[in-house]
């Protein structure tokens, strides 16, 4: 069975982002990008299928500029058995990666495709979905376990009364959520068998996919700053302010 892992660079979940003083965006010059957390619980899912013998083959893919190539290598590191990247410095948007991961898709025909359930950086969580829907796929998404037999793959994901259980015929996409597993520590020499996998290099003038954006980003504003609070004497004046001016009761 063949493994299809959606990676996105995004800036480094550790970093604190600042917005452009022109309010077009998040300023990323200079900054740490790694993989999304997200897509990194995907990748050692899949390898973990592998390593179970479930899985033969475990491919790495990510749209995005050059320096995408990092990201792809991590994830040869942690145990993808090789990578491809559309490589694009054009903005692209969720439609967009669906799209290139569909023509990858239709090339690789994986029976199995994971990727995060959402990114970082613009939290749409739509790219599994939209993936699901243009490939003609099932899909589970939020997966906290995910379990592959006959032909099936059963997923437990979280939803607001407890815990669903669904099962979903191959081939199939699943996005993963953070309780699914614990990425594993990235040693040396992995880092140095990484470098010796192979990595191709698509473009989307070669996958035949239109990435113009169909969106538009008006502004981008930092939170208002949260306003200093205040003491209040006794029970009596803070349940004042609450009614005269908080009005919350």
């Amino acid at each position: 069975m063949k493994i299809l892992v959606a990676v996105k660079r995004v800036v480094d979940y550790n970093v604190k982002v600042r917005v452009k003083s022109d309010g077009t965006g998040v300023d990323i010059g200079n900054v740490k990008m790694s993989m999304n957390p997200f897509d990194e619980i995907a990748v050692e899912a899949a390898v973990r299928l592998k390593e179970a013998g479930i899985a033969t083959e475990v491919i790495a893919v990510s749209c995005g500029p050059a320096q995408a190539q990092e990201t792809l290598r991590t994830a040869l590191a942690i145990g993808a058995d090789r990578g491809i990247l559309v490589q694009s410095d054009d903005e692209l948007q969720p439609l967009a990666v669906a799209k290139l991961l569909h023509a990858v898709v239709k090339q690789e025909s994986p029976s199995l495709v994971i990727v995060g359930k959402q990114a970082i950086d613009d939290d749409s969580n739509q790219t599994g979905q939209m993936l699901a829907a243009l490939a003609d796929m099932p899909q589970a998404t939020f997966a906290s376990t995910l379990v592959i037999a006959d032909g099936e793959a059963t997923v437990a994901r979280e939803v607001d009364g407890g815990l669903e259980t669904v099962a979903v015929k191959l081939p199939a996409v699943i996005t993963t959520d953070l309780r699914l597993n614990e990425p594993r520590y990235v040693t040396l020499p992995s880092i140095m068998k990484a470098k010796k996998k192979p990595l191709d290099t698509l473009t989307p003038a070669t996958l035949g996919v239109d990435v113009a954006p169909r969106l538009a980003t008006v502004k981008v504003a930092e939170p208002a700053a949260r306003a200093a609070g205040i003491k209040v004497p006794d029970v009596a004046t803070l349940v004042a302010k609450l009614k005269q001016e908080a009005k919350v009761i």
